[in-house]
């Protein structure tokens, strides 16, 4: 047992045993020694005088110590491989940190988490630095009882990294009573890890005092289970306030300006964000978007509604529309038609404007009165498009003044039925064209 032999002479305190020790004390007093041997190898490898800065002191005692990270690392290595199959089984296992110094049990976390919580090396360091541990009990056990309620590896390794102290809590009384009422309500495995690993704050929430009354509020207006998941995970932070409080003054709003449930529900599953701001700015947001003409009965109505609650962007919206010659009037004529078109950054404005007028020729203003055209991918959706019907218009296979929306918006198989396939013996190198294969003066 050359280890022990090692371990003996450097570090009694490890209390090292030629008889078979148990694995998993085994396991953790291996890393504990292997953060040990680095440490004194390094200071075997020390300078012997100021003078000599590149004289280092290899030394028996140094070579003794590469022999033991060899050594360690070995035995380490073994013990991971062997009981990789068995993890399950020592997550409810108590195993205690000891080292003697705080950097043996900074590593040791960094091991754990590595190892149990499925954390890359640099996001397990970052992680050690703000939870603490004195044992693995209830780690293990928290860990333990994700995996029972459906958490795969991923999204473990997610829940730890976004939220380390989680580890601390107590399974039993803190996460398990709202696991399980989550599950009463018709919540899968499968559907519960998905939303959570989305939205982990909410297990850190009163259940009673929050969970309830919310799902209750979400149950009511939502009324699909399938809604509520997608409010609970696009709506991260937004589940962190009371919506007795933010939520149901906002609702009764917008029911008295007449705007039906369902667009009230895709108010809240879309941009739940929107109800959380404060009642004064919420209500003239939806004034503002009476005025302009915007019907309530319509979901155009509520998508209106978080435009302008986003006044930063929507002001800049409006400065990089007025670059390419929009009037006010273009822009709230683009705006009443698709709402959308004022939450786009700057970036991809200006490099879906320049194509499309630069590119393909067609006017400024013009667009504005096809404000959806603005809102689609550019490399995914509009280049190849407009790349087949610029070889078709460079050939005289089509007319010239084709609308933006006869492009942009037809479906997938129209659009190859109408302006691909319509014309591939005239054009065998269409199909590249469009997959971006065979350049436009190519074809």
């Amino acid at each position: 047992m050359q280890v022990l032999t090692y371990l003996e002479k450097y570090y009694p305190e490890q209390e090292c045993s030629h008889e078979r020790p148990d694995l998993e004390t085994w396991k953790w007093k291996m890393m504990g020694a292997l953060v040990g041997v680095e440490a004194r190898l390094q200071e075997s490898l020390k300078p012997k005088s100021r003078n000599y800065p590149h004289s280092w002191n290899r030394n028996e005692e140094c070579l003794d110590h590469m022999s033991g990270i060899t050594l360690v690392t070995s035995v380490l290595t073994w013990t991971w491989c062997s009981y990789s199959r068995r993890s399950h089984e020592w997550l409810h296992q108590e195993v205690a940190i000891s080292s003697p110094n705080s950097s043996n049990q900074d590593s040791l976390a960094v091991s754990y988490l590595i190892h149990s919580c499925g954390l890359s090396p640099e996001a397990a360091i970052s992680v050690s630095k703000k939870v603490q541990f004195k044992t693995l009990e209830r780690p293990n056990s928290v860990l333990a009882l994700l995996r029972n309620h459906g958490f795969t590896k991923t999204q473990v390794a997610q829940f730890v990294k976004v939220n380390p102290s989680f580890l601390l809590s107590d399974p039993e009384k803190t996460l398990l009573p709202k696991l399980q009422f989550f599950q009463s309500v018709g919540f899968s495995n499968r559907e519960l890890a998905r939303t959570l690993t989305s939205n982990p704050e909410i297990l850190f929430r009163s259940l009673e005092k929050h969970i309830i009354p919310n799902y209750n509020i979400l149950k009511s207006v939502l009324r699909s289970d399938e809604k509520i998941f997608a409010a609970m995970r696009r709506a991260r932070w937004a589940f962190q306030t009371d919506f007795r409080t933010y939520f149901i003054p906002k609702i009764a709003f917008l029911r008295e300006h007449g705007v039906p449930e369902p667009c009230i529900a895709l108010l809240l599953t879309s941009h739940p964000q929107a109800m959380t701001r404060r009642y004064d700015q919420f209500s003239e947001a939806v004034i503002e978007v009476k005025e302009m003409g915007f019907d309530p009965s319509k979901s155009m109505f509520v998508l209106a509604i978080h435009a302008l609650l986003n006044r930063g962007i929507w002001n800049r919206c409006y400065q990089a529309y007025g670059k390419w010659g929009w009037s006010k009037n273009d822009i709230l004529l683009a705006f009443r038609k698709h709402p959308q078109c004022m939450n786009l950054s700057e970036k991809k404005i200006s490099e879906v404007m320049d194509f499309l007028v630069n590119k393909m020729g067609w006017q400024s203003t013009a667009i504005a009165r096809s404000s959806s055209g603005i809102l689609f991918s550019l490399e995914k959706r509009t280049i190849p498009r407009c790349s087949v019907i610029k070889v078709l218009s460079l050939k005289g296979l089509i007319k010239k003044n084709l609308s933006l929306l006869t492009v942009l918006q037809a479906p997938e198989k129209s659009f190859l039925k109408n302006f691909v396939t319509k014309y591939e013996e005239e054009v065998p190198q269409l199909l590249g064209v469009y997959r971006g294969t065979v350049d436009v003066l190519e074809a």
